[in-house]
């Protein structure tokens, strides 16, 4: 393998593209018009435009990036995340044209990429499940009685879902019908795909996945877990490595599990497999998601592990070069995704430039990004900036790191998660590990940061008041000084 086009942008390709020319490999970028300047086409060592702005009309479209390959005569395809990374008919695109997909099968892809389908492959192994529907509702009668079994709350899940669409909480029996409906019509409009389920709502959830590799020649391994619970609208926005709640012997567990769930469908390459844990830290599967993830730099910090270069080896037919005895967690890592978002209004995406933008730097920091200052943050485009990473020795190293580093890193010209970020970091429940995945909707508000800025406006005021006091003082002492005195010093000073 001596060259990879990555059919990515931003800082996930610049970060595949970076590992790539440590093992020698060249690369190529492709990039849609919008992106004609980016980071990732300026470092790549070659680079092809797929089309316009439109992920739609580039990114997404698989023949083009088929081509792209062709053209420069890349051997392999990385696609990192989101786009075409999940995608089973590109994968069979892919290896219809000769090429190499660096993850898993077409039919992996597809068992996972269907919630239903996946806890199918998953029962195969008894692997703890939400109580609930384990077929798509067909019948809405039937699914009313099955949801009275399974208990109220409720939550109603699209089959295809993802990014809490297609998602409703049922409290009541006399809600359900009305529920349902929305349900379908909004999988329906978001996946084209109308499927859905039931499961018993936790009240209290966290969201733990676990990170897997498997090779060609049937090693899977596990790389520990994950805490996601912090998100705001279904979607992550601080990670951590590892969880600060669970047990060894439940990690031991969860561990088991995300293997013989990579096992039902003979995972390679790069997965991880995601759970519920509930208020009893009992775990429940929810689905496996088939590519790397974006907060993949937690787990690579706490095991000295390269994932896209295991990534790599693992689509060139090389075996796993250690086992799970050979693994251990050291250190505490924790990322938080600096999104061109304005946590004060609902955490709305922001575009415009960026007038100022100066990274962290110090010990325990890393920063992936795909930005410069004077570059624009597009609207076409998800809102990601960068993922500030920071690693200690325990959890508290790692926490009091990145408040550092937040306080570091000086963004202007748009509204980002940093505030927030910071405002989590020295939270007491986010301190003590006493949060679940509503963390935002029991601690969060728009006033919360703007009660911080009005101290540091205060502190600011304050400081000025007292700078200004202190410069009068001193010019009103130096316009008394007598002028021999003036003299004299200055003479002692020009003699000296």
């Amino acid at each position: 393998m001596n060259k990879i086009l990555i059919a990515n942008r931003g800082e996930i390709a610049l970060r595949i593209m970076r590992s790539a020319r440590e093992m020698g490999i060249k690369t190529v970028a492709v990039y849609s018009e919008a992106d004609r300047d980016a980071l990732h086409v300026r470092y790549a060592d070659e680079a092809v435009c797929i089309g316009p702005a439109a992920s739609s009309q580039s990114y997404l479209v698989g023949e083009k990036i088929i081509e792209a390959c062709k053209l420069t005569g890349a051997e392999a395809i990385h696609p990192g995340y989101g786009f075409l990374s999940e995608n089973a008919a590109f994968a069979r695109l892919v290896r219809d044209a000769g090429l190499i997909l660096i993850g898993p099968s077409p039919e992996a892809m597809e068992i996972m990429g269907n919630k239903l389908s996946a806890k199918a492959a998953a029962l195969k192994y008894n692997i703890p499940m939400v109580p609930g529907t384990e077929e798509a509702i067909t019948d809405l009668p039937e699914a009313k009685l099955r949801a009275v079994e399974v208990g109220f709350p409720i939550l109603i899940k699209a089959a295809a879902g993802g990014g809490g669409k297609g998602m409703r909480i049922v409290d009541k029996a006399e809600d359900f019908e009305e529920q349902m409906q929305l349900a379908v019509s909004e999988a329906k409009s978001a996946f084209g795909d109308g499927s859905v389920f039931i499961e018993r709502y936790v009240s209290s959830p966290r969201h733990i996945e676990i990170q897997v590799l498997g090779d060609t020649h049937g090693n899977i391994v596990h790389l520990f877990e994950r805490e996601c619970s912090i998100q705001r609208r279904h979607q992550k926005v601080i990670e951590e490595a590892p969880s600060s709640v669970l047990t060894e012997e439940i990690r031991l567990r969860m561990g088991a599990c995300a293997v013989d769930v990579a096992r039902a469908v003979d995972y390679t390459g790069a997965g991880t497999v995601e759970f519920i844990l509930d208020e009893n830290l009992d775990f429940f599967f929810l689905e496996m998601n088939t590519r790397l993830q974006v907060e993949h730099p937690v787990t690579e910090l706490i095991t000295g592990l390269d994932l896209v270069k295991e990534q790599i080896r693992i689509a060139r037919g090389e075996a796993l070069s250690y086992g799970q005895s050979d693994l251990e967690i050291r250190g505490h890592a924790i990322e938080l995704r600096v999104y061109a978002e304005d946590p004060e209004n609902n955490f709305l995406p922001d575009i415009g430039l960026l007038q100022t933008y100066r990274t962290p730097k110090g010990n325990g920091v890393r920063v992936d990004d795909g930005f410069e200052q004077g570059m624009e943050i597009p609207i076409y485009y998800d809102p990601m900036i960068a993922k500030l990473i920071t690693y200690g020795g325990d959890r508290a190293e790692a926490i009091e790191r990145m408040i550092r580093a937040i306080d570091e890193y000086d963004i202007t010209g748009i509204k980002t998660t940093l505030n927030f970020g910071k405002f989590v970091m020295q939270h007491p429940a986010f301190r003590t590990g006493s949060f679940d995945t509503h963390f935002v909707g029991n601690f969060f508000s728009s006033d919360s940061l703007k009660a911080e800025a009005e101290d540091e406006a205060m502190l600011a005021a304050i400081f000025a008041v007292q700078s200004f006091k202190k410069k009068t003082v001193a010019k009103t002492a130096s316009a008394t000084t007598p002028a021999s005195g003036v003299w004299r010093k200055n003479r002692i000073k020009f003699n000296s």
